[in-house]
């Protein structure tokens, strides 16, 4: 069966340097069932594409990176 992909756009808070971005976004990049990760510190964004099924958990494991960069940087999940 083949995995369906999501591809969704999140706002970050409190994200306050572009080398953490950079960190953040590689540290992302290499978790299981990310397909793609990029974070744009100009318009504080992350862009996350994953395995559907897994998106969740990818999700929370994306926060805990993003969290050991800088602890008052957050996913806002509308």
């Amino acid at each position: 069966m083949e995995e369906t992909q999501m591809k969704k756009v999140f706002k970050l808070n409190d994200l306050d340097c572009a080398n953490c971005a950079a960190k953040m976004e590689a540290a992302i990049q290499k978790l299981d069932g990310v397909k793609s990760a990029t974070i744009s510190f100009m318009t504080q964004k992350l862009t996350l594409e994953a395995d559907d099924a897994d998106f969740d958990k990818v999700l929370k494991a994306a926060q805990k990176c993003i969290s050991k960069v800088e602890p008052d940087c957050e996913i806002i999940i509308k």
